[in-house]
């Protein structure tokens, strides 16, 4: 399925439990953290599934996706370049003026502390409203 909404209530969030359970080796435990991390950080997120695979959470937009690969776990945010990142998080996707990525790989740790303040930035930014144009 490629578009969430067409999905039924809790659909996307089985969808993403299955992937983690599909991968079943670091890659899903580490989807498995950043996604706990994402829904205790903004509570009212809401997971999506989108582009035939690609787990989304979302809050007045999108806030991060979760993109699994054979050697990485990529969290990419896409206002990311608008997002302040004092712990240097960022290491992927850092040439565009939009997006900014974190690659993760085996081994390694995700700052909790700091990836929490990237998804509470990100839903910040998403609920500043533009004023409709006339």
């Amino acid at each position: 399925m490629t578009k969430s909404a067409t999905m039924a209530p809790g659909e996307a969030s089985a969808l993403i439990d299955a992937r983690i359970r599909e991968l079943g080796d670091w890659r899903g435990q580490m989807l498995a953290r950043a996604r706990a991390l994402i829904l205790r950080a903004e509570p009212d997120t809401v997971e999506e599934w989108k582009w035939r695979g690609v787990p989304v959470w979302s809050r007045g937009g999108i806030l991060c996706t979760g993109e699994t690969y054979k050697d990485k776990v990529k969290l990419t945010f896409p206002k990311g370049a608008a997002l302040e990142d004092p712990a240097g998080l960022f290491n992927a996707s850092l040439d565009g003026n939009a997006r900014r990525a974190i690659d993760l790989h085996e081994g390694e740790d995700l700052d909790e502390a700091a990836f929490t303040a990237l998804i509470n930035a990100a839903a910040g930014l998403n609920a500043q409203k533009k004023p409709a144009k006339r």
